[in-house]
C-alpha cells in the first residue's frame, strides 16, 4: 500500500513484487555511490545480480519513493543478515553477536534533488518497523570509512554520523567488514573497511 507526503509517495515491496524495479534499483545505487564517500564506478548487470537476492529472501523489503509522475527517485532495503551476505554473518558471530538476532539495514538511496525532506527518517522508520514485526532484536549497517585528508573529499561534506546517533545507533569498534568495489579512477578493485552501527529494536 502506498503513502503519500508531499510530492512523495512510499510504497513497501517484498519477494516478487521487487524483480520489476530492479533495473530502478541499480540506477540509483549508481548514482548515488558514485559520490563521496563510496566513489563507487559500478555496472547496471552486477547492481541487478546483487539486489535480485532481496527479492528472493522472505524477509526482505524495499520502500520505493516516487514522484508524482511515478519515477522511482528513491529506496531503502533491508532483509535477515543471514540472507544477505554470509560472510558478514562471520563478522557478527566473531563479535559475539548471534547474528540470527540482526536485521541488515542495506542501502539508503535518495537522488540529492529529494535530500532534506525527512526522507531518511521515513527510510529508517519504515526499516526498523520491518525488523520489530518479524522478531528480530537489533538493526545493522555499515558506512564506508575514509582516510579524513582522502583527496577525493568535497570540502562541503558532512558525515551522518550525528544524524545515525540521534536514530539510536551506536558505532561498535571493532564490528568492521570489509568489500571490494573499484573507486573512480580505478584501473580495478581495492578492499576498503566497512564500520557497522548498531541499536536495539525492543
Amino acid at each position: 500500500m502506498a503513502e503519500t507526503t508531499g510530492d512523495l509517495s512510499f510504497e513497501v515491496l517484498s519477494g516478487e513484487a521487487i524483480g520489476p524495479i530492479l533495473d530502478d534499483l541499480a540506477r540509483l545505487r549508481l548514482a548515488v555511490f558514485r559520490a563521496y564517500p563510496y566513489l563507487y564506478d559500478g555496472d547496471a548487470a552486477y547492481e541487478r545480480k546483487y539486489l535480485a537476492s532481496y527479492a528472493s529472501s522472505p524477509g526482505a523489503m524495499v520502500l520505493i519513493a516516487r514522484t508524482g509522475a511515478g519515477e522511482i527517485v528513491g529506496a531503502a532495503t533491508a532483509a535477515p543478515l543471514g540472507d544477505h551476505q554470509p560472510q558478514l554473518s562471520e563478522v557478527f558471530a566473531a563479535q559475539g553477536i548471534d547474528p540470527a538476532e540482526v536485521f541488515y539495514l542495506g542501502e539508503s538511496v535518495l537522488l540529492p534533488a529529494y535530500r532534506g525532506r525527512g526522507v531518511g527518517h521515513r527510510f529508517f522508520d519504515a526499516r526498523e518497523e520491518a525488523g520489530r514485526s518479524q522478531g528480530y532484536a537489533v538493526a545493522a549497517f555499515c558506512g564506508v570509512v575514509r582516510p579524513a585528508d582522502h583527496p577525493a573529499r568535497p570540502g562541503s561534506y558532512a558525515p551522518l554520523d550525528g544524524f545515525w546517533t540521534k536514530r539510536g545507533y551506536e558505532r561498535i569498534d571493532g564490528l568492521v567488514s570489509h568489500m571490494r568495489w573499484r573507486d573512480i579512477g580505478e584501473s580495478g578493485e581495492t578492499e576498503k573497511p566497512m564500520q557497522f552501527w548498531m541499536r536495539r529494536l525492543d
